[in-house]
């Protein structure tokens, strides 16, 4: 859907300019960069776009000069100011002469993504804002010859029945979420809605607006009143992922709304009255958290009245081959071709590989070997280079010129080279990526544009 939404970037930073054009054509939107706000005029004549992205300093003609152009020719055309933090107060200038709001260049861009398919939704007249899970779960096969996966999903399959809270606890890409839906599928919910949200992925105060909900003025930047994900899911489940990232200021307002079953918008006091499922997920040690005092206990055991912990892949082997057959046959339907027959060595090295990424990684590896796959085979020489390296800092130092280079730069070739890597294995997908190296998308998308890693 979201292929069909066409963004302009306007900023005289080619490299920044590179980079969030990358971000935004992975989450499926059209792209067209500009470096010159002049040209950028011309362009938006001839050109539809939806949105325009903006920086604020430019030379010649600046982001608020060069939106009043465009209102002229496009009167009620969306845009967003990108700014520094030290002009932050002219981007707030800004949106009182017309712009939607503004960004900080350098902090999360899920902020940015999530503005912006805020504004995708209100150009959509068919949407709705309570979409239905409408598929089955076929992303990862439930079934399993390990005992304590088995133990896991007897145990949801019994806890489906009940409105219970349910706390699901294992590594990232064990299939915390599928599991979830299963839940929700299995329960007397299932004819409503599903909604999922990752908290990690949001500041403190766009999650609390994300949960919650906010007025119309209740901040800077809303314009329009927005109910939050507890309101949506009303009468449905509500999946809340990495709940061990959540702010502790956020989690008293989520103990709250879990003892009460009410809620409060952002900038309204009037209680609104809700009915969930609430199931949540964190491959953090939520003990480890109290102890630490970065998680509320009482919220714990709000939480927690049914845990199911899901085993890593490493931990359940047995099921090796059968779910490489259940991924292999899906890739074959996906991709249309016929049945693939996968050499017995290639197939001794992924029984034989750790998967630190888990289900997830197993998936994309099965992927990516059925698509380099020749003449109906898989064959070693085609994806030894898909499993990742065991010691990847010793093949990475290896590579490293002897020489008199300072600790700074040594590190800086080792940590650019292994980003590098990762995002080539994940496809340049930002948010797999973060994760398996256990940073934000921020800090990702700072060391992209540092290390020039956007051609990567």
């Amino acid at each position: 859907m979201n292929n069909k939404f066409k963004i302009l970037i306007i900023d005289d930073e080619p490299d920044y300019c590179d980079v969030l054009a990358m971000v935004l054509q992975k989450e499926g939107y059209q792209v067209q960069e500009c470096y010159k706000p002049k040209e950028a005029v011309e362009l938006i004549k001839k050109e539809k776009f939806d949105l325009i992205l903006s920086d604020l300093i430019m030379p010649k003609m600046d982001g608020v000069s060069l939106m009043k152009e465009v209102k002229k020719i496009i009167p009620d055309i969306y845009f967003i100011i990108m700014t520094a933090y030290g002009t932050i107060e002219n981007a707030v200038m800004a949106m009182k002469e017309g712009a939607y709001t503004y960004t900080i260049k350098g902090n999360d861009p899920e902020e940015l993504l999530k503005e912006i398919d805020n504004i995708r939704k209100l150009l959509m007249t068919n949407a709705s804002d309570t979409p239905k899970y409408a598929s089955a779960v076929n992303d990862f096969m439930l079934d399993s010859k390990n005992a304590k996966f088995k133990e896991a999903l007897s145990i949801a399959a019994k806890a489906a029945k009940s409105d219970a809270n349910i706390l699901i606890l294992g590594e990232s890409g064990v299939g915390k979420e599928v599991l979830t839906r299963f839940i929700y599928q299995e329960s007397k919910r299932s004819e409503n809605q599903f909604l999922a949200t990752n908290c990690c992925t949001f500041t403190e105060s766009l999650l609390e607006s994300e949960l919650f909900g906010h007025e119309k003025g209740a901040f800077t930047g809303a314009v329009n009143t927005r109910i939050g994900r507890f309101e949506a899911a009303n009468g449905g489940t509500l999946f809340l992922d990495e709940i061990g990232d959540v702010p502790l200021s956020t989690q008293a307002k989520l103990l709250r709304a879990i003892e009460t079953k009410t809620i409060n918008r952002i900038g309204k006091n009037d209680d609104i009255k809700v009915d969930f499922r609430l199931i949540t997920a964190t491959n953090k040690s939520l003990e480890n958290e109290i102890k630490e005092s970065r998680f509320r206990e009482d919220l714990f055991y709000r939480l927690s009245t049914i845990i199911i912990e899901i085993p890593p892949l490493r931990e359940r082997k047995e099921d090796l081959p059968d779910l490489i057959r259940y991924f292999m046959n899906g890739v074959q339907k996906s991709l249309e071709i016929g049945e693939l027959e996968i050499d017995s060595e290639v197939m001794n090295l992924l029984l034989g590989y750790h998967y630190p990424g888990n289900i997830r990684e197993l998936k994309n590896i099965v992927e990516r070997m059925a698509v380099l796959s020749e003449n109906g085979k898989v064959k070693m020489k085609s994806v030894s280079n898909l499993v990742a390296k065991t010691e990847p800092e010793k093949e990475l130092f290896e590579t490293s010129r002897e020489g008199d280079y300072s600790l700074r730069d040594i590190r800086r070739e080792v940590e650019s080279k292994y980003i590098s890597s990762i995002l080539k294995k994940n496809r340049n997908n930002i948010t797999l990526t973060a994760k398996e190296l256990d940073i934000s998308r921020r800090q990702l998308f700072n060391k992209i544009v540092e290390y020039g890693l956007k051609d990567n």
